[in-house]
């Protein structure tokens, strides 16, 4: 088996689930979302989806932050995008705000930003945690920042198509997570030991499909250059890749 890091099996995880769509925007501090926008666009070969990393001058068409991204997203112009979350539950509840007694809470977060209108009105939500654990997978959030379901008279053609940790691939459909794949190296017993929700899952979990040699060559001499421009530490921990420093042309 070709050698691999976690890092590029989940973003060809997440790449897959992107597919061929027209459009992609990623959030601040969200490298391996970003890795994989890029990866589904070099993988479909037909320069789709257009991706748009927030803070990135080059990789996005915006110039006026997040409220043109909430624009492109409420005019329908955003077909995928990711949320996180201090913690997520079984019912696709996102918590960005704090843990405990909200008035006096044991743990604060940033804070919810867009979290709830993206979730309602992007097509495609991915969920992604790195940490997998009961700390981080509840069984009911202690602050609903953007809600995975609604009620039956509101109109939301947005929502969790599933959540990617670093242990396993969750698919979601009908307001529950189902177990749908069990990255190399972990076990189906693993995922119940750390995750804190109920979530179904078929007889036999099949194993993540590792990224193929043609997918790690994509992203170690493709995407991993464009992604030093935003994320250069990122870049060159997990790819060996840096950004030529100003002037280092010139002077050769």
């Amino acid at each position: 088996m070709t050698d691999f890091r976690d890092e590029e099996l989940l973003a060809d995880v997440i790449a897959r689930l992107i597919g061929d769509v027209r459009h992609v925007a990623v959030g601040n501090a969200s490298p391996i979302p970003a890795t994989a926008a890029l990866l589904a666009r070099e993988k479909n070969g037909n320069g789709r989806p257009y991706v748009s990393l927030l803070g990135s001058p080059k990789h996005t068409f915006w110039t006026d932050g997040g409220r043109e991204l909430f624009d492109c997203a409420g005019q329908g112009r955003i077909d995928v995008f990711f949320l996180s979350g201090g913690q997520i539950d079984g019912q696709g509840n996102v918590n960005l705000v704090s843990i405990g007694d909200y008035e006096h809470p044991k743990v604060r977060f940033p804070g919810s930003f867009g979290s709830a209108y993206l979730y309602y009105v992007v097509p495609k939500v991915i969920l992604f945690r790195t940490e997998h654990s009961r700390r981080t997978l509840v069984p009911k959030v202690d602050f609903i920042s953007a809600p995975g379901a609604n009620e039956q008279n509101v109109f939301r053609p947005g929502g969790p198509v599933g959540l990617i940790t670093n242990r396993c691939f969750f698919s979601f459909a009908n307001g529950r997570f189902t177990l749908a794949s069990v990255h190399p190296g972990h076990t189906v017993e693993e995922v119940l030991d750390n995750t804190g929700f109920a979530f179904d899952r078929p007889a036999q979990v099949p194993e993540t499909e590792p990224p193929s040699p043609a997918t790690l060559r994509l992203l170690r001499e493709v995407v991993a250059p464009q992604l030093a421009e935003v994320y250069p530490q990122f870049a060159r921990d997990v790819f060996g890749v840096s950004l030529p420093l100003p002037g280092a042309a010139a002077s050769r």
